[in-house]
Parts: C-alpha cells; sequence; structure tokens
C-alpha cells in the first residue's frame, strides 16, 4: 500500500492538518435546552434544533463504530455500523421509526465491513443497497426486512483486481483490492459504486447487479481519485444529470459526465465523506468535524457543528474514543449524513461508541 496516497480512517488521526478555509461563518447557537440536550443550530433556511445520540439501542446490541444511514419513504431510519468480526451474530443494521424508537435488526453476513447503505425504491418496491469493505468485500441487494435479493464480490471482469479477489476475506488494502463504499443510481435502474478504498475506480451496474464498466482510478484529480468514498446522482442542473464524487484525500468534491469525463471541481472541504440531496441543496458530511449545505450553484451556504480546529489541533486524535470530549452541537468525525422527505438531517459520525444525531428542520 502506498502510504502516501492512502487516506484510511485508520490513517486519518495520525494525518489530519488545518482544514481549508471556507468563507462561511461558523453556526450560531440561537436558544438552549440543557434538560432535553436540544439546541439550535444554524440560521435563516437552515435552522435546525440538533440532539445527538437520538435513537436508542436495545440492551443486548451495542454500537460499533457508526457508518451510514439512510431513510425510506415510511420515515424509518437505517443506520449500518461497521461491526466486530469476532462477533459473527451481532447484526450491522439498525432500524428505527421517526421518533427514534427501536424496530429491528438484521445484518450480521456484513460484520466487521458494513459501509455504504442507501435506500432505493423500485417501481413502488424499496431496496438495500450494502457496501462492505475490510473482511467482508462485496455488495449486496436487501429487502427492508434484510432479506437477500443478491451478493456480489469483486468485479473481476473489470481488470483491476488482483487473482482471487473476487473469493479473499482478508482486509487487504491497495489498488488491486475491493473495498467498496457507497453508490449511486440512475434513472435507467442502473447504479454506480465507488471502490472507494480499494482501486480508486468508480463501476457501473446494471439494475440486476451484473458489472458493465468502470472509469477512474487512482491520481491527481480531474477524473482520478485519492479515496473515492461517497456519489450521488445530481440532477439540479437542467438538462444535465452529473455524478458527484467526494475525492476525500483531496479535499475535493468532483463533478463527473456519466461517461466519467470530468466537468469540474470544488474544493475548501475538510476529507468530505459522502453526499445527499433535498431540493436544490447538497448536503456533505466532513470527517474533519462538520457538515457543509451547497446551493445549486455548488456555493457553500451553511457550516453546521464545526469543531474543525479542536479536532485538527493537538491532542484531536484522541477525541473519536473519549465520548467524555464530544461537545454539544458540534461533531467529531461526520461519515454520512442524510435528509429525510421533511428536509431534516441525520447523522452518523466515525467515533468508537457511534453517535447518530438528528437535525430537526425548524
Amino acid at each position: 500500500m502506498n502510504n502516501a496516497t492512502q487516506f484510511s480512517r485508520r490513517r486519518f488521526l495520525t494525518s489530519v492538518s488545518t482544514a481549508a478555509a471556507v468563507t462561511v461563518a461558523a453556526p450560531t447557537v440561537l436558544t438552549a435546552s440543557r434538560t432535553r440536550e436540544l439546541r439550535i443550530v444554524g440560521c435563516d433556511d437552515f435552522t435546525y434544533e440538533i440532539q445527538h445520540d437520538w435513537p436508542q439501542l436495545p440492551d443486548k446490541y451495542s454500537w460499533q463504530t457508526t457508518h451510514n444511514v439512510a431513510v425510506d419513504k415510511a420515515g424509518n431510519l437505517y443506520v449500518i455500523h461497521e461491526g466486530n468480526p469476532q462477533w459473527k451474530d451481532h447484526p450491522s443494521i439498525f432500524v428505527f421509526d421517526p421518533s427514534g424508537k427501536f424496530i429491528k435488526a438484521f445484518g450480521s453476513e456484513f460484520q466487521g465491513g458494513g459501509h455504504g447503505l442507501e435506500i432505493r425504491d423500485e417501481d413502488g418496491t424499496e431496496f438495500i443497497y450494502v457496501a462492505a469493505y475490510q473482511q467482508v468485500k462485496a455488495i449486496a441487494k436487501l429487502d427492508l426486512n434484510g432479506n437477500l435479493v443478491w451478493y456480489r464480490r469483486a468485479p473481476m471482469e473489470s481488470g483491476v483486481y488482483a487473482a482471487g479477489e473476487d473469493k479473499s476475506t482478508v482486509a487487504q488494502w491497495g489498488r488491486d483490492r475491493f473495498l467498496p463504499t457507497n453508490f449511486a443510481f440512475l434513472p435507467d435502474g442502473d447504479f454506480f459504486l465507488a471502490d472507494g478504498y480499494g482501486s480508486f475506480y468508480i463501476h457501473r451496474y446494471d439494475k440486476d447487479g451484473q458489472w458493465k464498466s468502470c472509469f477512474g482510478g487512482p491520481g491527481n484529480g480531474q477524473g482520478k481519485f485519492n479515496t473515492p468514498h461517497g456519489l450521488w446522482l445530481d440532477s439540479r442542473s437542467e438538462g444535465q444529470l452529473r455524478l458527484a464524487v467526494t475525492d476525500r484525500a483531496h479535499d475535493t468534491l468532483q463533478f463527473l459526465t456519466l461517461d466519467g469525463e470530468h466537468i469540474e471541481t470544488k474544493s475548501g472541504f475538510g476529507l468530505p465523506a459522502n453526499v445527499d440531496a433535498f431540493q436544490d441543496w447538497l448536503l456533505i458530511p466532513e470527517l474533519k468535524a462538520r457538515l457543509s449545505i451547497l446551493n445549486k450553484q455548488d456555493e457553500v451556504v451553511a457550516v453546521l457543528g464545526d469543531d474543525v480546529a479542536r479536532i485538527t489541533g493537538e491532542g484531536g486524535n484522541t477525541i473519536r474514543n473519549d465520548p467524555s470530549q464530544w461537545q454539544q452541537d458540534r461533531f467529531v468525525h461526520p461519515h454520512d449524513a442524510c435528509f429525510d422527505a421533511a428536509g431534516n438531517i441525520f447523522v452518523a459520525e466515525w467515533v468508537r461508541t457511534g453517535r447518530v444525531s438528528r437535525l430537526r428542520r425548524v
């Protein structure tokens, strides 16, 4: 593995530096209610009531580094965590109702590698898509109860993987390894998959999970990547669909055509991890301790939960392992964030004991 280019999250805490400046003021706390642990953050159109540790697990389960979040049409929240590979029977996916009450859990097959999680409506029926890295090295499609529809390993026909990678369950890192991170979905039923920790390629699959093509790979931008971690199909520009890619170790957001041709690059982020959209807004969770919201012109119009100076400063590498150092209204390492149908935001953070926050739009 190339130490100069590999920015895994395990190495993030030993390689953080001051985040690139963004010319938007940090959110202002307007009111506070300590008894409910609810505060108001942001302002104007981007005002939210924030509650950390919003969903609670039954005692028989535990958070093991939360990774991604998704919401179904009923407003239920799905959370995936990486999971301890030694706890083979422990579920990797938890589901909560719109009030935060636990409903169900499943997905033990992703323990040790649970990562990307998306929900897609296909002709009125919703399905879960999972990308799993580390010891799992696979992608899967499930129904909302966790029943498997299909399961796929490394696409060897792409020609970018080491021999036997489609059978490997060893957590090896490198550009010839399959360590998928996240999805984006096309109107025709195809989907894109980012191999964000492995080959740095973006693969295209058909609706049945059969590999079709790929583009990207490692490089210094302009359609090449250093950790293409998150994806989103951006339909905000009339007459043009763009693929938004968080090129995480470059601290940029790249926009590409659906054939992988570079359109433009936006800089100024701090390890951007994923993308979601609501109306004309793009939501970018950044591992360097904040959320950014972009308008239709891809300008940053709001920054929420900013704790960049503390997290990237002296001693910041101890904070993810010590909940006593986590601060109200401030994020540690947002790894994923998504909107629900009302514009509320859910955030999953890459911290040792897990943290999922709800930002209710007010």
